[in-house]
Order: structure tokens, then sequence, then C-alpha cells
């Protein structure tokens, strides 16, 4: 573990190297970003990060990190939570909440729990009240790199009051390290997907896939605008026993699986994600998410937790070459 920076406000952030076999996986304490992901033999990351903390401080924030307690969108700002109505942080438009605002977990200095060669649990404790959501939380991200080439993720927390939580990793992944995502081919096991409003908001409509451009249950090779994409995959309609859901593989013949315990995969094209001096849709960000807005439409997996429950949710990337 080693110094990567101070922030803005005077906080130490500290980066870790995980390895085993041909995987190494550095990740921040602050935002539990995954930073760089270097597979051997591929001579770039797999996955856009920076190496100056003042960027996941201001445009890069939601590069690699895991945002929670609410990722992607709460419409209106506000829930229903145990019967009682909240109100958060209106930073989508004035109107709506994306990514929790100001009370992020990927604006926040993670505790080191424990380290090791292949091992990194980091651990965060949440306030009753914090950015307008419900109880007192405590978090933690343990993070794994096994042989021959896999990182794991694993969220607990626990809450002393009702509330709603649904963390996600929000990293982009490029498999062939070239400026745009282009000439990938991409499959996800999803029948339906969530239809989005123009501020990206689900329409409510749970929709077949069959017969229109965002069905890639057979896998397709992506392009740009072709379809654009930033729409959540209904992978199911509860939480599940951990699978295979996403596939992903690069013209360099590098590939990427991702298994979830997830019941939803937000699918997006990178469009405003930009780093310095580079431009848009340079990677693909896949988050293993509830479906978003879920408070919102009671059909949709819940996401409330309740006094004293557990919130378990896991992640798995599998590198490779085809």
């Amino acid at each position: 573990m080693i110094l990567f920076g101070t922030t803005a406000d005077g906080r130490d952030v500290h980066k870790v190297r995980l390895s085993a076999g041909d995987l190494t996986v550095d990740l921040l304490t602050f935002g539990a970003v995954i930073q760089r992901v270097q597979l051997a033999g591929a001579p770039y990351d797999l996955t856009q990060g920076s190496d100056d903390l003042a960027d996941y401080e201001g445009g890069l924030r939601y590069h690699g990190s895991l945002i929670g307690p609410v990722v992607n969108r709460i419409k209106g700002g506000s829930a229903i939570i145990a019967g009682q109505r909240f109100e958060f942080e209106k930073n989508l438009n004035g109107t709506h909440t994306l990514h929790n605002g100001a009370a992020a977990t990927m604006l926040k200095v993670w505790d080191v729990v424990e380290t090791g060669a292949h091992l990194a649990v980091l651990g965060l404790t949440l306030a009753d009240g914090e950015g307008g959501f419900p109880g007192n939380r405590r978090v933690t991200a343990r993070f794994t790199v096994t042989a021959p080439a896999t990182l794991t993720m694993q969220v607990d927390a626990t809450t002393d009051a009702p509330t709603i939580l649904n963390f996600a990793n929000h990293s982009y992944w490029n498999l062939d390290g070239t400026d745009r995502w282009d000439g990938h081919w991409l499959r996800v096991a999803a029948d339906h997907y969530l239809p989005a409003t123009d501020e990206f908001l689900p329409t409510g409509e749970i929709a077949d896939v069959s017969g229109t451009d965002m069905d890639l249950r057979a896998g397709k090779v992506v392009a740009v605008h072709q379809p654009d994409f930033d729409n959540n995959y209904c992978l199911s309609d509860t939480r599940q026993p951990l699978r295979d859901v996403l596939w992903l593989r690069g013209q360099s013949g590098v590939t990427l699986t991702m298994a979830t315990t997830s019941p939803g995969m937000q699918v997006y094209d990178g469009r405003h994600a930009v780093r310095p001096g580079k431009a848009p849709f340079e990677g693909l960000a896949f988050e293993a998410q509830y479906w978003p807005d879920a408070t919102n439409n009671p059909d949709f997996p819940s996401i409330e937790v309740p006094a004293g429950g557990v919130y378990s949710e896991t992640t798995v990337w599998r590198f490779g070459r085809s």
C-alpha cells in the first residue's frame, strides 16, 4: 500500500495493488476505485483511469468507483421508505438524484480493513440522514484477485433503520487499448431492458429486446451510436446465485466475462465519460446493479433493506484470450 495523493481537503489516499496469475489490479481508497487492470501480455490498461487524484475528485469521479448508497437515478429526488418519504439532493437537472450527489461513496476515503497480496477489504460508515438517506450504515467492499485472471468484488452492508441500498462498480472497459471501443463483440443474457427518457430515467416499461437493436442475447459487434447505450438490462426479477451474464471480446482477442448476483446490468457507451486529453466513447461501462429508480416503480425489484437487514452483492470479472 502506497500513498497515491491527498484530496483537496487534506485526506490521504492510498493505492493497493493485488496480483495473482496473469492479473494485476490497482485499487484506490478514494471511492474504492478500480484504478488499473493489467493482463499479462496486453501492453495497456483494460480499464480507463488516471494517475492524478484531482481527476477522480472532478470529472472522472465515476471512473472505476464503487457508487452508493444508491447507484443511478432516483426520479424527483425522493422516495418512500417504510411508509415515510425522504428527500435527496437533486443534482440532475435540479430535479432528480444521480449517483447520490455529494453524499456518494465515490467521493469518500474508505478505511483499509485488511490487505494482502491477493486481497483488500475496504470499509465505510455512512451516517443516518447524510444526503437524506436514512440509517446508520456500515459498508465493506472485499476485492480478491485469483489466478489465472479473475477479480471478485463482494459488497456487504448493514443498517439500523429501514433504508435503500444499491451499489455498483462503474468501471469503463476497452479490451484493445484503443481510443474508442468500436469493434468490440458484446453479449448480455437479458430478454428485457428498460427504455429511458431524455433524462435517462426508466420510463417504467419493461421492454422485450426481441426485434430491437438492444438485443444482445446472441452477441454482436457493437459500434458507437449503433445503438446508443445508457440502459438497464433486466437479468432477473430478484437477486440470484452468482452466474455469468455479460461477455465482451476485443478485436485483440482479449476477453471479459462478468458474473453477478444482481438482477440488472446498466450498459453505458461513455459518451460523456471523457478523460483529460481523450475523446468520448473510449470505454464501455457495465454496472451490475438493481434496476434504477426502483423506489418509484413497484414492478421493479425492491432495493429497500429493513432495520437490522443485510445487503450483499457479488460481481466477478474474468479475463482471458480467445
